[in-house]
């Protein structure tokens, strides 16, 4: 029985997508750690608010690299 190799296209957009998922995992807890901790610690509201930038700036990338794996997929 002859295994035929995955295309490398697919390959690349697995992995793409499999990092999509780490970095929404890592940034939920991350994000949810440090608004707690913030919380916690009283810190100023402006260090809290830089932290939601920081967890908005990579649901966005996650967004964007989603989007260009859906469209890799449809081509």
């Amino acid at each position: 029985m002859m295994q035929t190799r995955p295309d490398p296209a697919e390959v690349r957009r697995a992995r793409q997508a499999r990092l999509v998922g780490i970095v929404l995992a890592v940034t939920m807890v991350l994000w949810m750690g440090a608004q707690y901790l913030g919380g916690q610690l009283g810190l100023e509201t402006r260090y809290v608010f830089l932290f939601d930038l920081c967890a908005i700036a990579a649901f966005v990338w996650a967004l964007v690299v989603t989007y260009q794996i859906w469209r890799g997929r449809r081509g």
